[in-house]
């Protein structure tokens, strides 16, 4: 029985929360199931941390040695030749020493870079995971640049706990135990006491200080997502921008934003001025009080100028550790700050999840059949208030009505987007929220109104029907929908990018390429969701043609909103207001010459219209070929 890796289940911490539960809450990072050989390099850079801190503590003795032992040298002659060897192999242990201390030090962070990343691609991975899992309600209310931000400092958030947390929270604990335990042995309690005093106000005013500055780093990372946000929304609408010369509005409407991030950065770089000199004047303060005391003991004879440098050289080698415990407390604060939005999002919970055990779908027909659905968003505002109706296997079912009657709603029931809130959706029988979710959507293709592609190229963004798919099952699919010459008349071919969203294709272009994607899926059950709505009329009969190639023999739902797409549907559904209002053949319609009589013959009218706008310009434009005036 396969085990589950634990990191599949997102951590939850809170930014208020003690260091000690977030460590409990991260150690699964720290420590990778089913990864030994990540947990091998977790020990052994604790061991390489645990040489350096050896070295550390023995440094500052060799350098007592090394005093001590010149001013016996400088004593008398007899002892001058013992009195210079001694220094001299106690220098060269100083600095083996200080060199063992910086190499385990390094071997430690190249020992642990590997976990530190991998924690980093296992969040990041979990997060982008989770982001697919939630619901299309959540995505329609994203801000994507804000979003992409949020995962950005996040992923760096945990890369920075994990790392100080482990290689130098604990050490330097360690550390000050072993030179408290120095100091009481060979310099007596008032020399600890000091120096207890001095770490203790030390790490009070640090904490005191950061989490002033966490306020502000909160104020920073709004105006950060706000202005990225706003960037790549105007970005990504970069033709609207255009089209209204809007072009300042935008620059201003960024640079509102920056200005806040402006002045929120000056801030934190004001406050860690503050933080940085006020550690200085507690250290240093400290520094004072036992240098006196240590001068003092030097003259009363109590204590050597050895003695003297010792106790310097041991404070200066606490300043070290000491000083970075101010900045590892900032970095892990900042840090839980940065991913105290991330373990938000990786809080939320999918609205559309499997049950559990939920069998895969099986298709036999495929017959669709929704049973008296009603479905809101808000109780007080029903989309759609009971309707059912049946798509056969193989057959097509046109659903048209007034904008807002719920059309597109159907689509999203049936791909589950949403779940019905009373009724239910069938296919062969199967409540589709007794299925899951992947088995079901493989089973439909849908060829959207708004057809965005990948940033990529043409053969990318047709072969995303079935990955698996050969180059020749691209370009007959790309043939189906007639765009296969189009494609070959390009420069690159199949090779050709498509730019963002596609944008470097017309639309026509792109409906065509999705089209072709579909036909590469497959799909025993076909959507087409007003699939030629924003298309010119040639266009559209020109995608009509394609779309019924792809419609033939599959059970077909087609939302419509030019009823001259559907005149060949075996059963066309009116809605009007989240209600079936008339249902049956394009002809019997007509002959009932009730509501879908009524947008035919407006929308046949505007068709008209539209023609002779259009004989009328292409006559004038052959009079003026022909230097004749144009017709009156």
């Amino acid at each position: 029985m396969a085990t589950k890796d634990p990191t599949d289940k997102p951590a939850t911490l809170s930014a208020e929360g003690s260091l000690l539960s977030t460590a409990r809450s991260l150690w699964v990072y720290m420590w990778p199931a089913g990864r030994p050989d990540l947990k091998l390099r977790v020990v052994l850079a604790i061991a390489a941390l645990v040489v350096s801190k050896v070295a550390t503590t023995l440094v500052p003795f060799a350098y007592k040695g090394i005093i001590d032992g010149l001013g016996a040298a400088a004593k008398g002659n007899e002892a001058l030749v013992m009195g210079i060897a001694v220094p001299v192999v106690l220098v060269v242990a100083y600095a083996l020493g200080n060199i063992i201390d910086a190499g385990f030090q390094q071997l430690r962070d190249i020992m642990f870079a590997s976990v530190g990343q991998h924690a980093v691609r296992k969040l990041a991975f979990q997060t982008f995971e989770h982001l697919h899992r939630l619901s299309l309600r959540f995505h329609l209310a994203r801000r994507t640049g804000g979003l992409s931000r949020v995962i950005e400092r996040g992923t760096k958030g945990i890369e920075t706990i994990v790392r100080f947390m482990v290689l130098n929270i604990a050490p330097t604990l360690v550390e000050f135990v072993v030179t408290s335990i120095i100091f009481i042995t060979m310099f007596g309690i008032t020399y600890l006491g000091v120096l207890i005093v001095t770490i203790w106000l030390y790490l009070w005013f640090t904490i005191k200080a950061s989490n002033w500055r966490i306020s502000i780093r909160r104020d920073m990372n709004e105006s950060d997502t706000d202005a990225n946000s706003k960037a790549i929304d105007s970005l990504l609408n970069f033709e609207t921008v255009k089209y209204f010369a809007n072009e300042r509005m935008e620059v201003e409407r960024f640079d509102r934003s920056m200005e806040k991030y402006e002045r929120s950065a000056i801030r934190i770089w004001t406050s860690l001025g503050f933080l940085n000199f006020g550690q200085a004047v507690i250290f240093y303060s400290g520094v004072i009080v036992i240098g006196v005391l240590a001068v003092q003991g030097v003259l009363a004879k109590t204590l050597t100028i050895g003695d003297f440098v010792l106790l310097n050289t041991f404070l200066m080698q606490i300043y070290r550790p000491l000083n970075f415990i101010g900045f590892v407390y900032r970095e892990i604060r900042q840090g839980l700050t940065d991913i105290e939005e991330m373990f938000k999002l990786l809080g939320q919970s999918p609205e559309i999840i499997d049950r559990p055990d939920a069998p895969p779908l099986v298709v036999t027909g495929p017959v669709i059949r929704f049973e008296d659905v009603k479905f809101y968003y808000d109780p007080d505002r029903v989309i759609l208030k009971g309707i059912s109706f049946e798509v056969p296997a193989g057959k097509t079912t046109a659903i048209v009505g007034p904008t807002g009657a719920g059309k597109s709603t159907i689509s999203r029931l049936l791909y589950r987007f949403y779940d019905v809130s009373e009724g239910r959706i069938t296919i062969d029988g199967q409540d589709i929220r007794d299925v899951t979710q992947a088995s079901l959507r493989a089973q439909i293709g849908m060829v959207p109104q708004d057809t965005v592609l990948f940033n990529d190229t043409i053969a990318y963004n047709i072969n995303y029907g079935r990955p698996e798919a050969s180059m020749d099952e691209v370009k007959a699919a790309a043939d189906m929908a007639q765009v296969g010459p189009f494609i070959s008349s390009l420069p690159k071919g199949y090779d050709t990018p498509v730019g963002e969203r596609g944008l470097k294709l017309s639309g026509g272009e792109k409906q065509r390429v999705a089209i072709a994607r579909t036909i590469l899926k497959g799909p025993p059950i076909l959507i087409l969701d007003e699939a030629t709505s924003a298309l010119d009329t040639k266009t559209e009969q020109d995608i009509q043609t394609a779309l019924d190639v792809v419609s033939a023999n599959r059970t077909t739902l087609v939302i419509a909103h030019r009823l001259s797409t559907v005149i060949n549907a075996d059963e066309i559904i009116v809605l009007r207001d989240g209600l079936i209002a008339e249902r049956g053949t394009h002809q019997m319609l007509l002959l009932r010459d009730g509501l879908y009589a009524q947008m035919w013959n407006r929308q046949r009218e505007a068709t008209e219209a539209e023609e002779k706008a259009r004989q009328a310009a292409n006559d004038a434009e052959g009079f003026v070929k022909r230097g004749l005036p144009a017709a009156e």
